[in-house]
Formats: C-alpha cells, structure tokens, sequence
C-alpha cells in the first residue's frame, strides 16, 4: 500500500510517496498554493493517481513540543483535507525535517536554490515507513 506525505506550507505543500511496498519514500512534486479547495483538490488527485492508502502529514511543533500558529494552521489545513479525502490521515511530528531535507539535497549536489518541500515531505515519510516496517 502507498503512503503519501505532505509537508504543507503557507505558499507550498512539498508531496512524497512512498513505493507499493512501503518501504522507500521518494518526493513526488510541488504544489504551489492557490486557495484551500485547489490545494485540496489537487491532493485528492494524487491520492486517486497513486491509489494512496494513507496520508501523513508533517505536523511542525516547536522544539519544546507544543503547537505553535503554525502547526494550528497545518491542523485546520488537514481537517479540511479529511472531508474530501477518502483515505486514513495522520500526523507527523515534523521538527528538522527542512534542515534535514537541505543537508540531503546538499550532499546529493542538488542546487543549493531548489525548494527543499517535497525533499522535507520525504523525510517525514521516509521516518514513518522506517517506524513502521520496524
């Protein structure tokens, strides 16, 4: 079963998805925010595409662990996205994953001005299918 991860941002929703097996998470795209109904839409045509089986989503806390604005905003993003999407969704404790995802990106040699979601959106899912096959 696919797993899709979303890391999901004021101005983009970096997209990774998982392998059919569940065990390698890789970044699928970049959605570039429009307005909730599109960013939806467009995640649920994922899910359709890939045939997803769940969803997590990056849940960015602070460091101390609490919900910041931010992290609300992701909340109500997801309790949105649960109306339209047909499939479980979860969240992801999502702290360093960008500063993660930059330092994979640089030691792979991507250019240092990539956007760095759907890299952040695979480390969340990476963590997850690890934790789970575990």
């Amino acid at each position: 079963m696919r797993s899709l991860a979303l890391d999901v941002g004021d101005k983009r929703i970096g997209v990774a998805l998982s392998d059919p097996l569940g065990i390698l998470a890789s970044p699928l795209t970049i959605i570039d925010r429009v307005d909730e109904i599109m960013d939806i839409a467009a995640i649920v045509a994922i899910i359709e595409q890939h045939q997803v089986g769940s969803v997590i989503v990056g849940l960015p806390l602070s460091l101390d662990g609490g919900l910041g604005s931010q992290a609300e905003k992701v909340r109500r993003f997801t309790e949105a996205l649960r109306v339209s999407a047909a499939v479980p969704i979860e969240y992801r404790d999502e702290r360093l994953s960008t500063v993660t995802a930059r330092r994979l990106m640089r030691s792979s040699g991507k250019d240092r001005k990539a956007r760095d979601d759907a890299m952040a959106a695979m480390v969340i899912l990476q963590s997850y299918l690890d934790e789970a096959g575990a």
